[in-house]
């Protein structure tokens, strides 16, 4: 982890900076996943959280394997797909199948089971799973999927979640905003903070990318605090990446 304070291009006062090759790695054969932050066996202290944002797993899934039936509370789980198909089956009497474009909400609240397994027999699936502190305990469960157009992310950063039911994207018990983008190479775009004192970690999920003069490549990822607004870069094309807002305090 390498904590920067460069003011250059009077963007970032404060950041985070998570390389790739720094992330917690398992394989356990079926799964392979990499923890951006402590998850499971891979514990470190400096990286428990930003904010809410308690959880990034990047998994990849082999053919016809998944995670069996098992409980969650408290806790707002986001799925995004990035490649092949994942069949969700829930403790709600949900039973779903997700992909990529699409994106899956679960509020846990008061508890929840569910499972998770790669539907296909010849491909990997791969998928970010992401877990929120919610700002509310004890909520009913609830569950939401939705399928984006992918062409709206092209040049632009498409919200895919909010805290309000009414917004563009799935909703979520916190004041968080997710947006993706996919931009071409040289493509500029800036980011206003939706709400004061909220932090924002941007992670990389193809390509490479400039934030406050902050070369970020493949999943990578960049925490920044104390600021309401930066410009990003792309500095290669089809570069695409996850900006997650979420408040700093638990």
């Amino acid at each position: 982890m390498e904590n920067t304070n460069s003011t250059k291009e009077g963007l970032i006062s404060n950041s985070i900076l998570h390389k790739a090759n720094t992330r917690g790695h398992a394989n356990h054969g079926w799964l392979e996943s990499f923890h951006t932050f402590s998850f499971a066996g891979y514990h470190n202290p400096e990286r428990m959280n930003f904010g809410v944002l308690r959880v990034l797993n990047d998994d990849r899934v082999s053919q016809g394997m998944g995670f069996g039936k098992h409980p969650h509370d408290n806790m707002e789980i986001i799925s995004i797909p990035l490649e092949g198909d994942l069949e969700h089956k829930d403790s709600m009497g949900n039973t779903t199948v997700i992909k990529e474009g699409d994106i899956q909400a679960m509020s846990a609240g008061t508890g929840i089971f569910h499972s998770e397994y790669n539907k296909n027999k010849d491909q990997l699936v791969k998928f970010l799973q992401i877990w929120i502190y919610p700002n509310k305990k004890n909520v009913t469960p609830r569950y939401d999927q939705i399928s984006l157009d992918l062409k709206d992310r092209h040049n632009n950063l498409q919200q895919i979640l909010s805290p309000n039911p009414e917004d563009e994207g799935v909703w979520i018990h916190q004041d968080a905003w997710f947006h993706i983008g996919k931009f071409d190479k040289g493509f500029s775009n800036s980011y206003q903070l939706k709400k004061a004192g909220n932090g924002i970690y941007a992670f990389v999920l193809k390509g490479d990318f400039t934030i406050g003069g902050i070369t970020l490549n493949e999943r990578d990822g960049l925490g920044i605090t104390d600021t309401d607004s930066f410009n990003l870069i792309a500095n290669s094309d089809n570069a695409e990446i996850l900006l997650m807002e979420v408040p700093m305090k638990l």
